[in-house]
């Protein structure tokens, strides 16, 4: 059923685009109520329009802080039209019915995106705003509701394709999308104030966020899926494919690891949300080809990410492999030109992200797992020497950088290191033995330069059983990284001891399932 538009109340704290919804509420004749800031701009764009306090015969109060909180305008918004006992109260009382709510609420999440002091972010918390939203969609038979300027164009076309009047089914398509923002808008409230007071395990989560676009499918193509996003600084596509499901999956875990590197060092190579190559050889050039080199046939078609400006050398090096999405705290012109000769790669600037510690969530069913990140710097007061042999100090530091790129591959897991780069990555498999056996076969497959440098091993979790040490010991690796815990580690000191090998233990252990 379509009904007249014959009065609109307009509150927008976006006041972009304004003069577009208001020239067909002109054409058919709408009368307008608005108050404050958005009464004095439709004032400015030479509309007519009565003020709210004028329409309430009540003035505002508290700061501006009760406007819109009056019995005429929530009767006039919550009247329903054919409901006689409505009819006679609306009459009886001199109330108008409002047919239109065009609102959008005071920017609260801009706010504290800005680092605001508490006091000016509690005042932009809308009361007024949402209260309008809801009690319009409630109504939504009755009233139609406005809420984002990405509506704008299609209420044009309605309201001018039934010339003044508004269909039912676009009305309840109005009120689904208000019920959302003032949804979204609540939650990011409630995130806000547990983000206050520190509380990562509240009584009730809210998970929200804003879509940014349709995938072409999800990890499959006969699953759908789309991309939602609830922080303020995001990644910059710019050039390439559109970004898939697996793509967004791999890029997060790329630039997770990335992330825990020192500031301007270290290249990490993503296959399937493992890393198939890592190395934090200061030299950028060379730590490049150091991740590629420890499992080059995985990299194919894998993402590269950059903790680093990639210049026109890097850029040149890049595109001697085919690869999927190629990322870099920054991209100068000529590297951008010389990436872009391959249509289909992405390419993505992350200098502008700023990864915060967020929560891991796992859904289930009609339930979802929440825990705390596992992003915490290593240092060495976290490790404890076990072994006779005792490590220098680049043998420690390279077991940490084995340790911390452990932490994010798959468990069980192993990761075999030389000289700051990994050699031999072996992941998700149920017996940690065979890790062992597969990170032992990569090492020997492309790791051909020996060399004299220490090799390294860190292992997720403890060895249970001495096998696992022994095929590492057997293998080459001198020195071994992995936590506490096991009912064997007295037998696993020992065998180290036997066997001249470096062993340090991790007070924490690292599972990444």
């Amino acid at each position: 059923m379509k009904i007249r538009i014959k009065t609109a109340l307009i509150s927008v704290s976006d006041k972009s685009q304004l003069n577009y919804i208001l020239k067909p509420l002109k054409k058919y004749n709408v009368k307008i109520i608005s108050s404050g800031g958005t009464y004095k701009h439709i004032k400015k764009l030479g509309f007519k329009c009565t003020e709210v306090s004028e329409y309430t015969k009540f003035p505002e109060i508290l700061d501006g802080r009760v406007k819109t909180l009056h019995p005429k305008i929530h009767s006039g918004i919550l009247s329903i039209k054919k409901n006689k006992k409505h009819k006679k109260q609306m009459k009886l009382l001199k109330f108008e019915t409002i047919d239109l709510v065009i609102v959008n609420f005071y920017p609260f999440k801009k706010s504290v995106e800005l680092g605001n002091k508490h006091e000016k972010t509690i005042e932009n918390i809308d009361i007024g705003g949402p209260a309008m939203v809801r009690a319009a969609a409630k109504n939504y038979e009755n009233t139609a509701v406005v809420t984002n300027v990405g509506q704008y164009e299609k209420f044009y076309k309605e309201i001018t394709k039934y010339k003044g009047s508004i269909s039912g089914s676009f009305r309840r398509l109005l009120a689904e999308e208000a019920f959302l923002d003032t949804a979204y808008y609540d939650a990011s409230i409630s995130k806000y104030f547990t983000d206050l007071s520190n509380n990562k395990f509240p009584s009730k989560k809210v998970i929200f966020g804003e879509k940014k676009e349709n995938l072409r499918y999800g990890e499959n193509p006969h699953q759908k899926a789309a991309f939602y996003y609830y922080g303020s600084e995001e990644l910059c596509k710019l050039s390439g494919k559109q970004l898939s499901y697996n793509n967004y999956n791999d890029l997060y875990s790329a630039i997770s690891i990335s992330n825990s590197f020192p500031k301007n060092v270290g290249t990490v190579i993503v296959k399937h949300s493992n890393p198939c190559g890592v190395s934090i050889e200061k030299n950028k050039i060379k730590s490049l080809r150091q991740a590629m080199k420890c499992d080059p046939i995985s990299a194919f078609g894998g993402i590269v990410v950059c903790n680093f400006k990639i210049d026109k050398k890097i850029a040149i090096e890049l595109n001697k492999i085919f690869l999927e999405i190629v990322v870099g705290k920054g991209i100068s012109n000529d590297a951008l030109q010389i990436l872009k000769r391959k249509k289909n790669l992405r390419i993505i600037d992350s200098s502008n992200l700023k990864l915060k510690e967020v929560n891991d969530y796992v859904k289930n069913f009609d339930g979802f797992l929440l825990q705390s990140p596992d992003y915490d710097s290593f240092s060495k007061k976290n490790f404890q020497v076990v072994s006779t042999r005792k490590p220098n100090k680049k043998i420690f530091d390279n077991l940490i950088f084995a340790f911390n790129v452990c932490r994010f591959v798959k468990s069980n897991a192993i990761v075999i290191t030389k000289n700051f780069s990994t050699i031999g990555i072996g992941s998700g498999q149920s017996s940690r033995v065979d890790s062992c056996d597969i990170a032992v076969n990569k090492m020997k497959r492309f790791e051909l330069d020996r060399g004299e440098d220490e090799i390294c091993a860190a292992s997720d979790a403890f060895f249970p059983f001495t096998d696992g040490l022994e095929k590492l010991s057997v293998a080459g690796v001198t020195a071994v990284i992995q936590p506490s815990g096991s009912i064997k580690d007295r037998d696993i000191i020992n065998l180290a001891n036997k066997l001249n090998l470096i062993l340090i233990f991790s007070k924490t252990r690292h599972f990444k399932h």
